[in-house]
Order: structure tokens, then sequence, then C-alpha cells
């Protein structure tokens, strides 16, 4: 039996035992992970390569629109939001629209940053309850 590559176990493990906010803090680094490569493409001119990373990108914006509780008030604003980064996505896909992409990217990374400071806040609250126990 051949050996898993560490790198790839490590990834499975980061996935199977993450919480669900950190689930959505690796999707939105992945999106902007393919964002990169697909401005990598574009400048190149890679057109297959340009293709695959938007339509990647694209894919993580729709797994964050079907997981969205639609009875939380600001998810109707997130799904606006979504919506519109999916649509620029596809006008970049079409046009190679690069100021475009740049556009969906600062959504994106202020998404995440701002995920990411929810999750901080929520360890912390966590930890100092647990501290008092």
């Amino acid at each position: 039996m051949a050996t898993q590559n560490p790198y790839q176990s490590y990834q499975t493990n980061s996935v199977t035992t993450a919480s669900p906010g950190e689930l959505t803090l690796m999707l939105y680094n992945g999106c902007l992970k393919f964002i990169n490569l697909a401005r990598k493409a574009i400048q190149e001119n890679n057109i297959e390569e340009k293709n695959t990373n938007l339509i990647k990108s694209q894919n993580i914006i729709q797994e964050l629109m079907v997981t969205l509780n639609m009875d939380v008030e600001v998810s109707k604003n997130m799904m606006s939001m979504y919506d519109y980064i999916n649509r620029r996505l596809i006008d970049v896909n079409i046009n190679n629209d690069l100021d475009a992409l740049a556009e969906v990217e600062a959504h994106v990374a202020e998404f995440r940053d701002t995920w990411k400071q929810v999750i901080q806040i929520n360890r912390q609250k966590q930890f100092a309850q647990g501290g008092q126990a």
C-alpha cells in the first residue's frame, strides 16, 4: 500500500477536524487563491487556466451562498453580495477584466478578514468561559 503524501494527510485532517467557522475561512482563502491564479493566467493569456480558476472561485462563492441561514437578516445582505461577486467573476471570465477581478478580490478579502475576527472573538469568549468553570 502506497504511503499518502504527508501534506495531503495534513490537508485532509485540517478539513475533517475544522469547525464550521474554520471551514468558511478555508473557503474564503481558497477563493482568494483561485482569484490570484486567475489573475496570473489572464496576464499570461492562458485562457484555459483562467477559466478553470475563475470557475473554482465561482463554485466557492456558490457554496457560500447555499450554506447561508436565510432566517438571519444579515444572510440576506450576504446573499446579495455573493450574487454580485459571482456575476462579476463571470464578467471577468468573459472580458478578462482585471479591474473587476481586483474588486472581487477586495470583497472576498474583506469577508475573510471579518470572518477571521469573528472566529478569534468566539475563541476568546470560549477560553474566558472555560477559565471560569
